[in-house]
């Protein structure tokens, strides 16, 4: 999922070499995904890539693993064989950054947190399953489930689980503080709304991070074209989200202004895809969502927009998952005008269809824009559509579609957890991770309470695919395309390769600077 399957080395030099201290000052990250929010109750979204490094959870993904293992907790495991009760054994002696105490009570606190706020950007959608947390004693926690649910040991691992201090974090609102209190392996000792994250070594901390540094600067850029600037120009010594296509087709050259870099490519299973919202009343028409499907020239997108760095996708489950399928294409083939009018007619639609797409100016990088244009010419062009583009930054088009405001909008989608169930279930039900209700009983009421009881992940293939089926036949999501992870940093620079979970989130500590090659 998130494994590293090729490294292109701009220079030509070897990845070995001997890891350094920080003497050269703290190693520099830059992204294009600045966080929403610093509190994990409101947060399922690309906030969790700082949370990662700063809350703790209990449990995470060691370098090389692919189902959770123990961080926070020493143990955790179900106690029945219906996989209905889940429990923990915390670490000993456990503190956050503040030295307060870090017990049972703690994460049962953390937990009902999430549920008793339940904000709208936040993750209780995830704790679907979960009846009651009960904690016993200073150490043990029991998760006590309405259903099975094979998927739950994921869900704790997302960093939308992480423990709080239940001194410090209300347990009926949003922290308002500007501050991180958390048990992580770094602490958050500045923060700079949208510009940088300064982080450095939390010495209370206890899990299974072997921090390669003492410190780390997360720096937050608009665009890839000045993230790339500032790699060149040594004021960061690595980039994780956002580089634009043409930047990364330019870092892969042998120019003299890519001499001392290197770029790093993984595996990924992000995905990028379209939102129909029926409170608009012509997205509300399965015809019109139809029509679009059999427009959209997803390959072009691929190949014009985004220099074949990303792959169509003809589902929402990724190519790599379990129950992967490719059902929009078996369904609609090659886009075809002719057939999307078709498609119109027979449902007494002939007129131009008006649709206005919304996109986020700084979340999914600077190719979004380039992507809804192409999305426009591409339906405009089948006379079918008269397409409108908006836009807003991330954190007002966030409450935008939470709102219920756009009637077409981008959304990406990193995994939570690398298992189909989360390419499916955040998306479906009253309350979503989109903001807009999608009941699909069938999915919610029979093939994900099936598939969640589970534990051999093989079984749930069947039920997988059904559900994929009707999220064709319904069209009320479109997927458009599935990325790579790709790094690019100074060759001094070395743990890229290492630092990404199954879920793309990069585990800082990994990183280190080397002393010689």
């Amino acid at each position: 999922m998130a494994a590293i399957v090729s490294i292109s080395l701009v220079a030509g030099c070897s990845l070995l070499g001997e890891e350094s201290s920080d003497d050269a000052g703290p190693i520099v990250v830059g992204t294009t995904s600045a966080p929403s929010t610093l509190d994990p109750a409101a947060a399922w979204d690309g906030s969790w890539e700082l949370f990662r490094n700063i809350y703790q959870t209990l449990l995470s993904y060691p370098i090389g693993a692919t189902s959770p293992q123990p961080d926070a907790a020493k143990s955790c495991s179900f106690t029945d064989a219906t996989s209905r009760t889940y429990k923990c054994e915390l670490r000993d002696g456990l503190k956050f950054s503040n030295g307060d105490k870090l017990d049972a009570e703690a994460v049962k606190y953390s937990i009902d947190r999430i549920r008793t706020i339940n904000a709208p950007t936040g993750p209780n959608g995830l704790l679907g399953s979960l009846d009651t947390v009960e904690a016993k004693g200073d150490n043990q926690v029991l998760f006590h489930l309405k259903e099975a649910d094979a998927t739950f040991p994921f869900v704790l691992a997302t960093p939308g689980m992480s423990i709080v201090d239940p001194d410090d974090y209300s347990a009926k609102a949003l922290r308002k503080e500007s501050g991180i209190v958390g048990s992580g392996p770094y602490r958050l000792q500045s923060y700079e709304e949208g510009k940088k994250s300064v982080l450095v070594r939390n010495d209370n901390y206890k899990g299974f991070a072997d921090r390669k540094n003492d410190a780390v600067t997360i720096r937050y850029f608009q665009d890839s074209g000045t993230m790339v600037k500032a790699l060149r120009s040594h004021d960061i010594d690595i980039t994780y989200q956002g580089l634009a296509a043409d930047d990364i087709v330019d870092l892969d050259g042998k120019s003299a202004a890519n001499k001392g870099l290197q770029l790093i490519e993984g595996a990924g299973s992000n995905i990028n895809y379209l939102v129909f919202n029926p409170k608009d009343p012509w997205s509300d028409k399965l015809a019109v969502r139809r029509a679009v499907a059999q427009v959209v020239d997803r390959a072009a997108i691929a190949h014009n927009i985004y220099k074949d760095t990303v792959e169509p996708l003809y589902s929402m489950v990724p190519s790599g998952l379990t129950g992967h399928t490719t059902g929009f294409f078996d369904s609609f083939g090659n886009p075809d005008t002719a057939k999307a009018r078709t498609i119109l007619t027979k449902a007494g639609i002939t007129e131009t269809v008006p649709l206005t797409l919304w996109y986020t100016t700084d979340r999914y990088g600077s190719d979004t824009a380039l992507e809804f244009k192409e999305l426009k010419r591409q339906l405009d062009a089948s006379g079918l559509f008269k397409v409108t583009l908006k836009s807003r930054p991330w954190n007002t088009y966030v409450l935008g579609y939470q709102n219920g405001e756009y009637p077409v909008f981008g959304r990406g989608w990193a995994p939570d957890f690398p298992d189909p169930d989360n390419f499916v279930a955040p998306f479906v039900g009253a309350q979503n991770a989109l903001g807009t209700p999608y009941p699909a009983k069938e999915i919610t009421q029979v093939l994900l309470p099936r598939s969640r009881g589970e534990s051999d992940r093989a079984n749930v293939v069947a039920d997988f695919k059904e559900a994929q089926q009707i999220l064709v036949d319904d069209a009320r999501l479109l997927p458009l395309w599935q990325g790579k992870q790709y790094l690019a940093s100074s060759e001094d620079v070395s743990g890229g390769e290492r630092s990404l979970d199954p879920s793309t989130i990069m585990m800082v500590w990994e990183l280190t600077r080397k002393t010689s090659w």
